[in-house]
């Protein structure tokens, strides 16, 4: 019994997922994204535990702002959501025809710069603005990759997700292939991107401060980057409320510290890493996922702050 209900949620689930993206990708632009402000409004009022991990984590990492600061910044998150969701569920109309007046570049001789390099790319990225948009956009404009996943633990629900993520070109990389799938991508001079931003467990992870605060952190990009030389280039995309576009923005590629000591040099490249990272959200905080509890995982004998 336990097995049917759970295959009957799956079921129920996925069609929910269907029905929401298919709706979303089919109305008006201007109207889907008015449908997509109305979600993140009532996503932002039932999702107490979320608004609460947000306004913590903003407390630890932003102690300055004020109570009204802070609560502008998670609305703008969850708005942020709205925004994502729309567009992932108009992927299947995006062509080289049109995509420019949705997503426009910013550094893109960065990236090719580096891919011309013949190494392969590591693009350094995390979960800011519409991220799902960023690397089905590069696609479209002509530039596929492979990234990084975590399965989640609807299949149907996931194999619908990795329909959409593929249509443009990109393939996934499974985190349960991960070494073997990066090492081939980056011989085969393919670009390979890895979000680093999410708590990862103390056995999994290095920490690295990230807002002053130690974060546990996959130390994967910075392995694969020492063990290939392939160069890693900070990828962002943001939405531009002015120009009414995203924006994909790559910087130049991070040189990397080796001292010769291979645990010490992962530590190091790691955190400037997450430095990275952290410059871009203090830039945008609107559009980072505050409701991820980011420091759940402590250093040994430290106490949780959760």
């Amino acid at each position: 019994m336990p097995g049917m209900r759970a295959g009957f949620q799956a079921r129920v689930q996925y069609s929910l997922a269907r029905l929401l993206l298919g709706l979303l990708g089919v109305l008006p632009r201007r109207a889907a994204l008015g449908a997509g402000r109305l979600l993140a409004c009532a996503g932002h009022a039932a999702a107490a535990r979320q608004r609460k991990v947000a306004h913590h984590n903003l407390r630890m990492a932003l102690p300055e702002l004020s109570e009204p600061e802070r609560t502008r910044i998670v609305r703008g998150v969850f708005r942020n959501l709205g925004r994502l969701l729309v567009e992932f569920a108009r992927f299947p109309g995006l062509d080289r025809g049109n995509i420019e007046n949705l997503v426009v570049y910013e550094g893109l001789e960065h990236y090719r710069a580096a891919l011309d390099g013949g190494r392969g790319v590591l693009v350094l990225t995390a979960h800011v603005g519409a991220w799902e948009l960023s690397s089905f956009a590069h696609s479209v404009y002509g530039y596929p990759m492979k990234f990084l996943t975590r399965p989640i633990d609807n299949p149907l629900v996931e194999d619908l997700i990795a329909r959409y993520r593929t249509r443009a070109g990109n393939a996934v990389i499974s985190r349960t292939d991960a070494v073997r799938g990066v090492l081939k991508a980056l011989d085969d001079n393919e670009a390979v991107g890895i979000l680093i931003d999410q708590n990862t467990t103390r056995g999994d992870g290095v920490f690295a401060d990230f807002f002053g605060i130690p974060a546990a952190t996959t130390p994967g990009l910075a392995t694969f980057a020492l063990r290939t030389d392939a160069p890693v280039v900070p990828g962002f995309i943001r939405w531009d409320a002015s120009r009414e576009r995203h924006v994909l923005e790559f910087r130049p590629p991070v040189p990397l510290i080796r001292s010769g000591d291979r645990r010490a040099d992962i530590q190091a490249n790691t955190a400037r890493f997450n430095r990275i990272v952290e410059d871009f959200v203090r830039k945008h905080p609107d559009q980072w996922l505050w409701i991820h509890r980011r420091w759940k995982t402590r250093p040994e004998g430290a106490p949780p702050l959760y």
